[in-house]
């Protein structure tokens, strides 16, 4: 049996792997006029907390393109590390990019999803897997 994520701001988290973390938190936050909705999971590690997963559903006019994202995400995660070499994946009928710790794209002008694991958690399999089953809630 799949593990399943719930649903986030409209979008059900459809799968997820096994060995993530049980604690599971949701927040909603905003910056540079893009409305937040995160889920996090983690796991209780001999130091405190460690995060294997969140998922951002994102909200704003700035949002127009993938570029657009791809440009918010590098600022919101501090800057695009140097050489921030990303790969092209599809998600469904829309483009989307991911590196092996998070993906993103944009479901249309103005909503994108980000999806990021802990690279020594899960792999870019895993990772992909997860952002492939982040699908819009319907009905």
């Amino acid at each position: 049996m799949t593990a399943d994520g719930g649903v986030l701001d409209g979008f059900r988290i459809g799968y997820l792997p096994d060995g993530v973390g049980a604690e599971v938190s949701d927040f909603a936050s905003e910056w540079e006029e893009v409305r937040f909705a995160t889920r996090v999971w983690e796991r209780q590690v001999p130091d405190g907390y460690r995060v294997d997963l969140r998922v951002h559903v994102l909200r704003g006019e700035r949002l127009a393109d993938l570029a657009a994202l791809r440009d918010f995400l590098a600022g919101y995660h501090e800057g695009a590390p140097e050489g921030w070499l990303l790969n092209d994946f599809v998600h469904g009928e829309v483009a989307g990019l991911h590196d092996n710790a998070q993906a993103f794209w944009l479901v249309e002008p103005g909503v994108g999803v980000n999806v990021l694991v802990e690279p020594e958690m899960l792999d870019g399999a895993a990772l992909l897997s997860i952002a492939s089953a982040v699908v819009p809630e319907h009905g």
